[in-house]
């Protein structure tokens, strides 16, 4: 068989011990990052860094472009919302906020006219997801075999808890799960035996290590990432009111967090913009607004999502 090994790379804990595991076997194969234009630099710097500190392959860095996606959403509010009486203005604001920003995440939301959800989850699928099958599709044309190497583990959740090791989407298409019956010990141990520090934003508080933020971080992770890396809210708050813009009708959809994050937005179905969002992550449970545990600092306390230590 005509094969290639191809493994997704995202910076994390499970996709870095499945390159190490690849390594150990002595297997050949191809490294791919689909950047999403939201990740926190630490991430991307550790990416870059890894075939150095590891002597493994170097790693692809794959983006996705939406400049078509935008001039077809263009043409669509010129026509389309004109025949549906959308105001002037707000198509006018629209056509202008619908440029190429250089991030791929916030160019994606604004074509969509909303951020993604859990039940509308297109940032993984058109970020991470077709950038890496285009480099499984090449090699394919060319005749090849591919073996998509996954890096998910069944304890992190049902769904995953269900896949299988192995299957076949297609004949010449093998999605391959290594690790998926590994534990959390497991891919510290890895990381120990190649002398490789795991990503630092997890000793940082953060149990997500990819976009920064991700729209399904917890309460404790957006607290944090306040705290040590406020620049990444002032981002999220420029882009809710860009992607507002674009948005058809300004929907509660435009905001960063879906509105039933927080207890406000449970209670009212009104979307919180990521200011709200943060002030709320700084409360006690269910939104009490006295302090809930007293803040020692970095030389006080472990703040490993992962319990590493533990």
């Amino acid at each position: 068989m005509n094969k290639t090994n191809v493994l997704s790379v995202s910076g994390g804990k499970d996709s870095t011990a499945m390159y190490l595991l690849a390594m150990e076997r002595g297997i050949e194969f191809r490294a791919v990052f689909a950047d999403t234009g939201n990740e926190h630099k630490i991430t991307l710097e550790y990416i870059r860094e890894l075939p150095k500190r590891t002597g493994g392959p170097v790693i692809e860095w794959v983006t996705a472009d939406f400049a078509e996606d935008i001039s077809r959403k263009k043409r669509v509010i010129a026509d389309k919302w004109a025949r549906e009486n959308v105001p002037e203005w707000k198509r006018e604001q629209a056509i202008a906020a619908l440029q190429p920003s250089g991030h791929q995440f916030l160019d994606l939301c604004k074509v969509h006219g909303r951020f993604p959800s859990t039940r509308a989850r297109f940032c993984s699928s058109e970020l991470k997801h077709e950038p890496i099958y285009r480099v499984h599709e090449s090699l394919m044309d060319q005749g090849k075999t591919v073996i998509s190497w996954q890096g998910v583990r069944a304890e992190e959740s049902p769904r995953r808890a269900a896949l299988p090791e192995m299957d076949w989407p297609a004949p010449n298409l093998c999605n391959y799960r290594p690790i998926l019956r590994w534990t959390l010990d497991e891919v510290v141990a890895i990381h120990a035996r190649h002398g490789l520090e795991l990503n630092p934003l997890y000793q940082m508080g953060m149990n997500r290590v990819g976009c920064m933020p991700c729209i399904h971080s917890r309460k404790s992770e957006i607290k944090r990432i306040a705290e040590l890396f406020p620049e990444y809210i002032e981002k999220v708050e420029i882009w809710e009111e860009q992607v507002r813009q674009a948005a058809k009708r300004n929907e509660a959809t435009a905001t960063f967090f879906a509105q039933d994050v927080t207890p406000l937005g449970r209670k009212t179905k009104s979307p919180q913009g990521i200011r709200e969002v943060v002030r709320w992550a700084k409360t006690g449970p269910g939104g009490d607004v006295r302090q809930l545990t007293l803040d020692l600092g970095d030389d006080h306390q472990c703040l490993s999502a992962m319990g590493a230590c533990e």
